[in-house]
């Protein structure tokens, strides 16, 4: 173990009372004020099921897969890390139950255990603390926030809860503290905020052996100090200790919400680090003032297949987000059903309210015709169009059919022996059989063609984009593309891989292979998001 693990502190955030409290918004929160403060800062995440990584789930299941630059198909939180730190993360940043018992198990096969008998205390625990460590090795990090997946209380949280037991005891009170979020809900009926649920949550905490530091309470009304005191008193924290979360109206706004309620102040006093300056947040003020502030608004159609769960698409919504901002316009969204968008008639009326068009990417036959044809009507009317992974697949698909005459131009995903395979399997992908963790991922170059869109956007000649997929433009057909119309004007330099194809005749038709959306943060907002965006403010105009 190196000399930083001597030096880092460790942040764990743990959760009780029910999900999807917020825990990744507060740590990411936290992190953005102690970066804000000069402080080195990462967040890694623990996810207690069974499923070596999210790559294989359904969207509807667990919300979109974040992909890292290191190729790590990662738990969605790691966008928000990402989105508020402005720093990369990578396969260390994030854990599973089954990669914790699939890495002990192979070490098991090697024979690492001397033929000991191999059980959860200490073989798994002792294998989930190593990977809390192993971040602060990875970078020089001042403090590491390790945000544990889950309730308190739940059975597969229970080796996690233990390992954090056993860190706060190695490392001591100065170097490791606990955050526990909780909920204190408002009942309409009696008129009050119930403190039950919370003392319940510290107790099973308590019980299996952690003594949180720090509450923070989600509620939805304001926590008086009436109630602040109770907390305190029954779950064994300092008063100062006890932090109000309220619902914001943005995500953006926690890092300022947890600032007023001086969480930093906190946790740097617990752990006896100086409180050096105030943290600087002009940036991050800077881009709220314009995000609630617009000067004008546009409408978006966002075409995909997993529109019922807006998490599938979190890092794309993010994105545009971030876009707005930059061109100070407010963007509204509408979420449309590709499968209803598989009459042409339907989608061209329907597509012609908006000011712009996203099809977002997605991976199987399913609504896949209602994707080319909201790229056919984008060409056809003008309308501002982006097309992300599927969705350039599908505009190539759209443009060989209307435009080249290959009536039956489709995807060899979709359609295995279409005789016009535009978007084929990628060579190296041919022969693999396994699922999990075999696509082409993380980040490749890309070329741009002087003079192109995509040049003018990036500002630059060469980029590094991340990847998430199997199948690929064909290029037998580029040369049949370009003479119509439709140019490749970013390229891989290693494997000629299409990158990026966009239409120079149109106001603005722009698709990319890779994930533009994993990549934009709120201090650097995607190229091509805030290229999209202002076509569409111009276009409107």
């Amino acid at each position: 173990m190196s000399s930083n693990k001597t030096l880092t502190k460790f942040i764990f955030v743990t959760g009780g009372v029910t999900s999807s409290l917020g825990k990744g918004i507060v740590s990411a929160s936290l992190a953005k004020l102690l970066q804000a403060r000069g402080y080195s800062v990462t967040i890694q995440k623990f996810d207690p099921y069974i499923n070596i990584d999210p790559g294989t789930m359904n969207p509807y299941e667990h919300g979109e897969c974040y992909v890292t630059d290191d190729g790590a198909e990662t738990d969605l939180d790691l966008g928000h890390y990402e989105r508020f730190l402005n720093n990369p993360t990578s396969q260390a940043n994030n854990f599973t139950t089954g990669r914790i018992y699939y890495n002990v198990i192979k070490k098991e096969r090697e024979g690492a255990y001397l033929g000991k008998t191999v059980q959860v205390i200490p073989h798994i625990t002792d294998e989930i603390k190593n990977s809390f460590y192993k971040v602060a090795e990875s970078g020089d990090y001042d403090i590491v926030i390790t945000e544990i997946g889950g309730c308190v209380g739940d059975i597969e949280a229970l080796p996690f809860i233990e390992a954090v037991r056993q860190a706060k005891f190695e490392l001591g009170a100065s170097r490791a503290l606990n955050i526990h979020l909780t909920l204190v809900p408002y009942l309409q009926a009696a008129g009050e905020l119930k403190t039950k649920p919370t003392q319940h949550s510290v107790k099973q905490l308590q019980e299996a052996g952690v003594v949180p530091n720090i509450l923070v309470c989600r509620t939805e009304h304001p926590l008086p100090m009436d109630i602040r005191r109770k907390i305190a008193l029954f779950c064994n924290v300092d008063l100062n200790a006890v932090i109000e979360s309220r619902d914001a109206e943005t995500i953006y706004d926690v890092p300022l919400l947890m600032r007023k309620e001086k969480l930093d102040e906190i946790v740097l006093m617990k752990m006896n680090l100086p409180a050096y300056n105030e943290p600087n947040m002009d940036e991050w003020n800077g881009f709220l003032k314009k995000l609630k502030n617009p000067k004008g608004e546009v409408n978006i159609a966002l075409v995909g297949k997993y529109v019922e769960l807006q998490d599938a698409y979190k890092s794309i919504s993010e994105a545009i987000i971030h876009a707005g901002a930059v061109n100070e316009v407010k963007v509204k969204v509408s979420w449309l059903k590709a499968e209803k968008l598989e009459d042409r008639g339907v989608c061209a009326a329907e597509l012609q309210k908006y000011d712009g068009v996203l099809v977002a990417p997605g991976f199987g036959e399913r609504g896949i015709e209602g994707k080319v044809n909201a790229a056919s009507v984008a060409r056809e009317k003008g309308i501002p169009f982006f097309g992300i992974c599927l969705g350039m697949q599908a505009s190539v698909i759209a443009f060989g059919r209307d435009v080249l005459g290959l009536s039956s131009a489709h995807s060899s995903e979709m359609l295995e022996n279409t005789p016009d395979p535009v978007i084929d399997i990628m060579e190296e992908q041919k022969n693999i059989s396994q699922m999990g963790g075999t696509m082409r991922l993380g980040a490749y170059p890309c070329e741009l063609k002087k003079g192109t869109k995509a040049e003018q956007v990036y500002g630059t000649g060469l980029i590094n984009e991340r990847h998430r997929h199997r199948y690929e433009f064909n290029n037998k057909y580029l040369e049949d593309y370009e003479k119509a119309g439709m140019i490749a004007s970013g390229i891989n330099p290693q494997t000629q891989l299409v990158e990026i194809v966009e239409i120079p005749e149109h106001p603005y038709y722009v698709a990319s292979q890779f994930h533009p959306e994993y990549k934009s943060t709120v201090e650097k907002p995607h190229p091509l998001f805030v290229g999209f965006i202002k076509a569409v403010k111009e276009n409107k105009q």
